[in-house]
């Protein structure tokens, strides 16, 4: 006899994940993050919390953190620009997780990891 496959949903976050790193710069929220997993933001937190060792919110943040250093790395010089495209949403915001993240300040960030004057920066 044969008996259907029944539709589990993938309990994996990488799907997730990959489509909430082509938006960082929009406004995300964990329910966002759930509906979109199909899920509750209380399975979703669980499911980060094993998979990740973090919350949604934490893994958020700290992906638009990483995305504001790449930003800055490859020679972005304003910090509006920066915060409004790693969705940190303030020059203020964008100094205080970046420093909290880094330790270093943006300016000492870009001081230590950005381009040397005269060089060839591609984005």
């Amino acid at each position: 006899m044969e008996r259907p496959v029944p539709d589990v949903p993938d309990a994996s976050l990488g799907p997730l994940l990959a489509w909430a790193q082509e938006r960082l710069g929009e406004p995300l929220t964990v329910a966002d993050l759930a509906a979109r997993a199909a899920v509750s933001p209380a399975t979703l937190h669980r499911r980060f919390r094993v998979q990740l060792g973090t919350t949604p919110l934490g893994w958020l943040t700290g992906e638009r953190v990483a995305l504001a250093c790449r930003l800055i790395e490859r020679g972005e010089e304003r910090l509006d620009v920066v915060a409004a495209r790693s969705g940190l949403g303030s020059a203020a915001n964008l100094r205080a997780r970046v420093r909290r993240e880094t330790g270093l300040s943006p300016s000492a960030y870009r001081r230590r990891f950005g381009p040397t004057p005269g060089e060839e920066v591609g984005t």
